[in-house]
């Protein structure tokens, strides 16, 4: 006999990243034998429930705010070999559809713009809550994860290893754990 699942019923209404509680990320495969992980520090954005019930995820993020262990290689990505921040800022998503299912597993369609690149993409993850903080206030929790084709945003940059293959894969996981919090009506 299963137990019963159930979906996260969430109202009308805006709910905000707390960036302090959140991360996003990307995680690439680095000279084939290990997986390198970048995040960002400046980045905004939330989630919007309509009358209807319908939710909109939406975001941004200041690509100059990027984390990586070593400066020489921050400021290699964030040139014109990669994110090319002087040009291009932001990067953005809007969702396209949303859906909650079952235990609260989550798929979000959505357009993603890097680069002055947009490309549709899927993200699947779960979503929790609604729940009350120590404070008083309402929280909703949402991880999701997607892989994207790098080159497609016009990351092209790679290099030839000695013994074969290139330093950099082209599929990156894009990660993001964001915590919400619920807007004062």
């Amino acid at each position: 006999m299963s137990s019963p699942t159930t979906t996260p019923a969430i109202e009308a209404g805006n709910w905000q990243i707390d960036t302090v509680h959140s991360h996003v990320g990307f995680a690439v495969k680095h000279m084939v034998v290990a997986t390198f992980r970048g995040s960002f520090d400046g980045y905004e954005g939330g989630l919007t429930v309509a009358a209807d019930g319908k939710p909109q995820l939406h975001g941004s993020v200041t690509v100059d705010s990027l984390v990586v262990k070593d400066e020489n290689l921050a400021g290699h990505l964030k040139s014109p070999d990669f994110f090319d921040t002087a040009s291009y800022p932001k990067i953005s998503f809007t969702s396209t559809n949303v859906r909650i299912e079952d235990a609260g597993r989550l798929q979000v369609e959505g357009q993603l713009t890097i680069k002055g690149n947009t490309h549709p993409v899927t993200a699947t993850g779960l979503i929790t809550g609604p729940h009350t903080d120590i404070r008083g206030n309402e929280k909703l929790g949402i991880e999701l994860e997607a892989v994207v084709d790098r080159r497609e945003y016009g990351l092209n940059w790679n290099a030839e290893l000695p013994k074969g293959g290139y330093a950099l894969a082209d599929d990156v996981k894009l990660e993001v754990s964001l915590e919400l919090v619920r807007e004062a009506a």
